[in-house]
């Protein structure tokens, strides 16, 4: 099952380090990390998608990063209301007598064309981690040349609906 965890830090060097080597003793598998300023330049914001086996666990890792001294605040999300976010710049071989089609299929995406070449056209498109690969998906017959993700970002809905079924991603 995947989880998203928040964990708001004193923006200090090292700190990255030791949160993620926490996760590391613990055996969680990481698949995403973004970290950020928030408001506040002195906090920093980091959001993991982790994967667990063992919902205890996940008990216990919360436990274990609030007792770090440069953490503030360490907050188990995915069972809120949330809202969910990545970034991708995905570079696709474009010929210019293909563009029109191209176009067509990511016009649904709302992916923006942000540098554009001879043969080669860059997308950056956000959403949620699904509409992401559903777009890289539809694109990729086209030809990848490069892609980069920036992990998912999270942040708690103010307005929570009790019977909220979880995202999809994290089932």
């Amino acid at each position: 099952m995947k989880r998203v965890i928040t964990v708001t830090v004193i923006n200090q060097s090292g700190v990255l380090n030791r949160v993620t080597g926490l996760l590391m003793k613990r055996q969680f598998n990481i698949e995403s990390i973004t970290v950020g300023h928030t408001e506040q330049p002195t906090f920093s914001k980091m959001t993991f998608v982790v994967h667990v086996e063992d919902e205890r666990k996940i008990e216990q890792l919360i436990k274990q990063l609030s007792k770090q001294i440069d953490v503030l605040k360490v907050n188990d999300i995915t069972d809120k209301s949330i809202v969910l976010r990545e970034l991708a710049l995905v570079k696709v071989i474009s010929p210019p007598n293909l563009r029109i089609e191209m176009n067509a299929i990511i016009e649904p995406f709302r992916a923006q064309i942000i540098d554009t070449a001879k043969n080669v056209v860059t997308y950056q498109v956000t959403g949620a981690p699904e509409k992401i690969d559903a777009f890289i998906e539809l694109i990729r017959p086209y030809g990848i040349k490069e892609l980069t993700r920036t992990g998912a970002t999270a942040t708690v809905r103010e307005q929570q609906i009790s019977d909220q079924p979880q995202l999809s991603i994290l089932k």
